[in-house]
């Protein structure tokens, strides 16, 4: 019993720490994809909200997170971009970090902007899916505070690609192929079966001194 107690804790720990920072890291991506719509498209103020609402509710999500991690007393696992599935996208479609992307480029083109849509749109489906597996997971549901959580994003995530795909479809642009889609599945499984055992694994894995939004506006 000991040792189950301790999996479950030590998976939980590394499941919350996994999506508190990619949480973070999806509400600071989006101020980017924010700056790029306003500048192509400053009087598509439906775009713009719907923008503002995905980046409202993943500030949201991270905020749940941040609290979970209070009350258990303990700060998240210090995790890296590695296992940010935006991060591994943005990487392997632009050749680049998400900090350093091309946001010039990005406004001045529509292609850019076209894969930019499309990776923003498989990444949050990838994440709808994921979420439906974990609200079933045994593990997870033996925490009632995740589970809410976990309902709150289930909730939310729909509204979250709507946006990018309804770019696409009004400016004629195509639907993922075959191979973005592959790409989407690499990363996920490289996260799933590769990543998460090394870290789960991992003694010398640290916690994070600082909560990622220290010194960030509230908004």
């Amino acid at each position: 019993m000991i040792m189950i107690a301790w999996f479950r804790r030590r998976y939980l720990d590394l499941l919350g720490s996994i999506y508190i920072y990619n949480e973070h890291r999806g509400y600071t991506s989006i101020d980017r994809v924010l700056e790029a719509v306003r500048a192509r498209a400053p009087d598509d103020h439906a775009l713009i909200a719907a923008i503002e609402k995905h980046r409202a509710d993943e500030r949201k999500h991270y905020l749940m997170f941040k609290r979970w991690f209070e009350l258990r007393g303990q700060m998240p696992l210090r995790i890296d971009r590695t296992c940010g599935h935006i991060d591994r996208f943005v990487e392997i479609m632009f050749c680049r970090t998400i900090d350093n992307l091309d946001t010039d480029r990005i406004i001045a083109e529509d292609a850019q902007f076209e894969r930019l849509c499309r990776v923003i749109s498989l990444t949050e489906q990838r994440g709808f899916r994921q979420v439906e597996i974990l609200l079933r997971h045994p593990l997870v549901r033996h925490d009632k505070a995740l589970i809410r959580i976990f309902q709150v994003i289930h909730r939310d995530e729909p509204s979250h690609w709507a946006p990018y795909d309804g770019w696409l479809r009004d400016h004629g642009k195509r639907e993922p192929r075959w191979w973005e889609r592959a790409v989407d599945g690499f990363i996920h499984s490289e996260l799933l079966f590769l990543k998460l055992p090394a870290l789960f694994l991992n003694p010398r894995l640290r916690r994070r001194d600082t909560w990622a939004d220290a010194g960030e506006a509230a908004i």
